[in-house]
Formats: structure tokens, C-alpha cells, sequence
């Protein structure tokens, strides 16, 4: 389906969102099925790939009965759009940032704090172990599925006019970030102002001037385009929030208990299978953005980010949901 065609699918996916809504729980396992799964992402991003290796094992491991269709350079609408979709069922599969559902889940803002992860090494194994698992579970009383993490390598800061190498160089600059509580706090910590927009507007308003700036990974500021526009890139790798494939419990609930196993099974598959692609591709995007002329600063005041957003971690610590799961991440080694 061509990019043009997501506004029609959006409106249509909004119309039968109450009927579905109505449906959650009445359903009982189908036979066969075509699913739905939504992802922000350009055809070829990693995780839109993954998504369609996930459809090839359950294609296969179901002998054609299931089938997952993607839908991807968000046709089924922007990140914010498409939760609420999924909860009621209108959307079936969504890939989306932990950061972008933390304030319907808030177990999930634990995995998005700034500066918590040591290095990806400490993130996968937090989010392949125990805790990933827990986490997964405490989407289900929020009203979604959780099936399995992908990778989604670190944050940074990307600007327009100058390059940023201190607190001050952010001070009264307009960042954008995703559309989270958190997001906007870290921002607001670091003395910048958050600018909360929708990932397909921020090109636009990076070439209007609305905005000064933005923060994501490698991947993201090249095949958007971002990087001819902001052309310093701060590797401040302030967040490293992974991405979270989740099921709406309506498609949930059509699965046999046999068929669930599968599903479950090739997303796991699915997600080894993206953090390879993923890792080559921050390779090569990096490499992309310097032949391009973005100045990649390295070198920065990282102990005063990390101070300025110190309150932000202490205050998840106190909170009796988030405090636990710190401890227990903090403690991975």
C-alpha cells in the first residue's frame, strides 16, 4: 500500500476502533487470519524487516493459516495514534519506543531513564533476562500484549546552528521529543525546551525553524533526512529505550493456545534477527552522516548531563512501580 494511502487507512482504522473496543474478550480462536501490524518506519528499517521475518516464521510454522501483514512509513498513523488502536484492536501488531507508551504504561518509563543502561551490553541483558520478561507481563493489565524487545541503540542530540558540547550550549534551545511525560522532563532537565511533535513532522519543522533540534539514533537521523538539515550530532547517548512489540489482547484472544506459542516464538526469533541488522546499520548510518558533512562531536560535558538529570532518576526510585525495577536493573552486571 503506498504511503499516500495511510491517511484512508487511518480514518478507517478510527471507525471500526469503537466496534472493536465492543468485541475485546467476546472473540474465540480463528482458524485463519491476516493480521495487522503498524510500525513508523521506512520499508527498509530494520524493525519493518523484522516485522516481515516475524511473518515468514508464523507464515511457515502455521502452514499459511496466519499471515502478518506490515504496515509501515506509518500508513496506520503516528506512534501516539496507534496505541490506542492496538489496545482496542483496530491494530493488531505495533511496533513501537518504550518511551512513546511509558504514559499508558508507566512500568515501561524504567527502560527510557536517562542514563540508567551502562552500555548495550548491560541493556540486553536486562531486556533478554528476568526483568524483560516481568516487564512484558505488566503490559497485559494496561491492555496490551507484550511480546518481545527490540533493539533501538542510543539516543543523541542532533542541532541545527551549533554543536552541542555543554549544559549551556542547550540552554533555550527548541528540542523536539517524543510525545512522553519523561521525554519532555529530561529535555526540560538539561535546559532546553521540549517540543513534543509526531515523528513525521519533525523534518518539516527542523527546515521551518520550529524547532532547533531533535534527539535519536543513528538509523533514524539519516533515513529521515534530518541529518542535511541539523548537521551536528552530539553522541550523548542520554537514553538507550528499546523498542517493544506488542498485540492488542483482542487478536490475542483469536490465537489458539498452540498458534500463541508460535506468535511468541517469532517475535523472540524476530528480534535476534533485527538487533543484527541493526548493529550494521548504525555502522553504516554513521558513516553515511560524516560523508554527508554532519560534524559528529564525541567529546562533551557528559558528567554535568548526567548530574542535570540525576532528579529524574531519584525520583523514579521513590516511585514504588519504577523504584524496584531500577534496583533490579542497576544490579545486572
Amino acid at each position: 500500500m503506498p504511503v499516500n494511502g495511510g491517511r484512508r487507512v487511518f480514518l478507517w482504522l478510527q471507525a471500526v476502533a469503537c466496534t472493536a473496543l465492543a468485541l475485546v474478550g467476546v472473540a474465540g480462536p480463528v482458524a485463519a487470519r491476516e493480521f495487522r501490524a503498524a510500525d513508523i518506519q521506512e520499508e527498509s528499517y530494520p524493525t519493518v524487516q523484522a516485522l516481515r521475518y516475524m511473518d515468514q516464521l508464523v507464515t511457515e510454522r502455521t502452514g499459511g493459516r496466519h499471515r502478518i501483514r506490515v504496515f509501515h512509513s506509518r500508513q496506520l498513523g503516528e506512534e501516539s495514534q496507534t496505541i490506542e488502536q492496538t489496545r482496542v484492536g483496530a491494530i493488531d501488531i505495533n511496533r513501537i519506543n518504550v518511551a512513546a507508551i511509558g504514559n499508558a504504561v508507566p512500568s515501561l518509563n524504567a527502560l527510557a531513564l536517562p542514563f540508567l543502561f551502562r552500555s548495550d551490553d548491560h541493556l540486553y541483558k536486562v531486556i533478554d533476562g528476568t526483568i524483560g520478561e516481568d516487564i512484558l507481563d505488566a503490559l497485559e493489565p494496561s491492555g496490551f500484549i507484550g511480546l518481545t524487545f527490540y533493539d533501538s541503540g542510543a539516543r543523541s542530540i542532533y542541532t541545527v546552528n551549533k554543536p552541542v558540547r555543554t549544559l549551556d550550549d542547550l540552554k533555550g534551545l527548541r528540542i523536539r521529543v517524543q510525545q512522553s511525560d519523561l521525554m519532555e522532563q529530561m529535555v526540560r532537565a538539561l535546559g532546553a525546551e521540549p517540543v513534543g511533535i509526531a515523528f513525521g513532522q519533525v523534518l518539516t519543522a527542523l527546515q521551518t525553524k520550529l524547532i532547533d533540534g531533535a534527539e535519536n539514533n543513528w538509523p533514524s537521523y539519516v533515513t529521515t533526512g534530518h541529518h542535511k538539515i541539523a548537521r551536528y550530532y552530539t553522541v550523548t547517548r542520554h537514553t538507550m529505550a528499546p523498542e517493544v512489540v506488542i498485540m492488542s489482547p483482542r487478536a490475542w484472544s483469536e490465537l489458539s493456545p498452540e498458534d500463541r506459542i508460535i506468535f511468541r516464538s517469532a517475535a523472540r526469533e524476530s528480534a535476534k534477527y533485527m538487533r543484527e541488522q541493526w548493529q550494521s546499520w548504525e555502522v553504516r548510518t554513521e558513516k553515511e552522516a560524516v560523508d554527508a558533512g554532519s560534524t559528529v562531536v564525541k567529546t562533551f560535558d557528559r558528567t554535568a548531563f548526567e548530574d542535570a538529570t540525576r532528579a529524574l532518576r531519584d525520583a523514579a526510585r521513590a516511585d514504588p512501580i519504577l523504584g524496584p525495577l531500577i534496583t533490579r536493573i542497576e544490579a545486572v552486571h
